[in-house]
């Protein structure tokens, strides 16, 4: 085996600490999410915006099943707060 990253993999301190199923908080951009892994689907998120106007959020599903980084989690939770509406509080239509 060589010393050469494996493309795809993310080191340890870069991936949740879901151990047994437990959500994650996580704040982005001053909105607050609660991320949990389905323990019945590999690599399928639920994402629950707790400080939004309404109980609203999204889940992803990753086609290979893997891990989710902070980083990808960060970036779907920015992508998803760019298609709401501020005058609703849902997304725009």
């Amino acid at each position: 085996m060589s010393g050469e990253p494996e493309p795809g993999l993310q080191p340890e301190w870069l991936r949740p600490d879901q151990e047994q199923g437990d959500p994650i908080l996580l704040t982005v951009d001053g909105q607050v999410f609660r991320v949990s892994a389905r323990a019945d689907a590999p690599g399928t998120y639920d994402f629950g915006w707790l400080s939004g106007p309404h109980e609203y959020g999204f889940g992803l599903s990753r086609s290979d099943g893997s891990v989710m980084s902070l980083a990808e989690m960060e970036t779907a939770i920015r992508e998803f707060l760019a298609e709401i509406d501020p005058a609703t509080g849902y997304l725009a239509e």
